[in-house]
């Protein structure tokens, strides 16, 4: 069986080998540093490691150690990023922590006295920084320039100058991108952006050199109880760019993505969640719904829905509004029990993620505590398919290498039982 018809057989909720992804998406891969580590673990050739999203720092998962984990899925990505920089024109740099790695040509930055580095949007070093690494930090943060405003004078066209028509550009490469992935046997997840409604990591708007409107987290979570009306205006606006952007994408790409990351907003903290389920359904599952039935009705793409934290109240919900698949599946979050969640909606919805908790075992437990924890995952979810083998979101920064290989080896030794 291949890598593209396990990933069908999983998709379609049928029995079988459970598929494996490890970058497939911006919440599915492994910051730079470890993939570096894993590499040298696994004696393969030194050499600097790409980064893929620059935002979290992480790293290509390349053919030699794709084969090596047995990752099943390949990425079809928009090269359009967070910082508004193309990734592509690779150069070489060295990150805080003396790793070299190659960036894209537009990641432009300036380093503080202290070690600190700050990365402009759009590659202008003329603006403000919108993203900040701190010295002894593994990825970027979002800066905070959130503007002074007037709550009862808000502007619409201040809060959508950042959804715009797909350029000929980015096609292109996406087109490009469509055809060498269609040669391969694994396979595809495909992230082109633009239909995270309300999701916090854009509202900062970190690829736009002077944003305006709302632009900072707590002041958009005060927007959403304090004027409604008017977030529905921005996402309004934003559903008409959405849907005419995927009309073109789709038109290049066809059918080679099998599933496409639709949005990453997240509803669920460790223990709660940021919305009531009322909340969900007013403001946010018309929008979510009119994308999937979209793309339902127009292509062969599954849709992901990445949330992370509590958020089993919400899966009826997501179910609802079409999502085919759910991500990451933190069953580590109050009430997602693993057992729980997969016997009440494992035959309608597909969970993508929850092989292991990357914020304890993965880190900090032994390689047979990794082992054992990814054995009893694919155990639990991976019943009767409706399952694709991943952490709990990205694996991080100083993650030892061996739980990274231990954590694959399970999986891989399930399949063959």
């Amino acid at each position: 069986m291949t890598s593209k018809e396990k990933l069908a057989t999983a998709l379609n909720h049928q029995s079988g080998p459970i598929p494996v992804d490890l970058g497939g998406t911006a919440v599915t891969g492994m910051h730079c540093a470890t993939v570096a580590a894993v590499r040298d673990l696994l004696g393969f050739e030194k050499k600097p490691v790409k980064i893929i999203e620059p935002f979290q720092m992480l790293g290509e998962i390349d053919d030699e150690l794709m084969g090596a984990l047995g990752v099943d899925v390949l990425p079809l990505w928009d090269e359009r990023s967070m910082p508004g920089i193309r990734m592509c024109d690779y150069k070489e740099w060295v990150a805080p922590w003396g790793q070299e790695v190659l960036v894209p040509g537009g990641f432009n930055c300036t380093t503080s006295d202290e070690g600190d580095v700050y990365l402009y949007p759009q590659g202008d070093t003329s603006v403000e920084p919108s993203l900040h690494l701190p010295v002894s930090g593994c990825f970027f943060d979002a800066i905070d320039r959130q503007k002074p405003y007037d709550f009862d004078e808000l502007r619409l066209e201040d809060n959508t100058e950042e959804f715009t028509p797909i350029d000929d550009i980015t096609l292109s490469a996406l087109e490009r991108r469509a055809n060498e992935v269609k040669k391969s046997d694994k396979g595809v997840a495909g992230s082109f952006g633009g239909a995270a409604f309300g999701d916090i990591a854009m509202v900062p708007a970190t690829g736009m050199k002077n944003p305006k409107g709302i632009r900072g987290v707590s002041d958009w979570y005060m927007l959403l109880a304090y004027d409604p009306d008017f977030v529905r205006s921005i996402f309004d606006y934003q559903m008409e760019v959405v849907l005419e952007n995927l009309k073109k994408i789709a038109s290049v790409v066809g059918d080679a993505p099998d599933v496409v990351f639709t949005c990453g907003t997240d509803f669920g903290t460790q223990i709660g969640t940021f919305c009531s389920v009322e909340t969900f359904k007013g403001l946010y599952k018309p929008y979510y719904k009119r994308v999937n039935d979209w793309i339902h009705s127009n292509t062969s793409w599954k849709t992901m829905k990445h949330s992370c934290g509590a958020v089993e109240i919400f899966i009826p919900e997501f179910i609802d509004s079409g999502f085919d698949i759910l991500n990451p599946v933190q069953w580590t979050a109050a009430g997602m029990d693993k057992k729980t969640i997969k016997k009440k909606y494992g035959k309608d919805i597909v969970f993508w993620g929850g092989g292991i908790d990357t914020q304890k075992t993965l880190p900090f437990g032994t390689a047979k505590e990794v082992y054992d924890e990814a054995l009893e995952c694919c155990e639990i979810l991976g019943e009767n398919g409706g399952f694709v083998f991943n952490a709990i979101h990205n694996i991080q920064a100083k993650t030892p290498p061996e739980n990274v290989v231990a954590l694959f080896k399970a999986v891989q030794n399930f399949n063959n039982n």
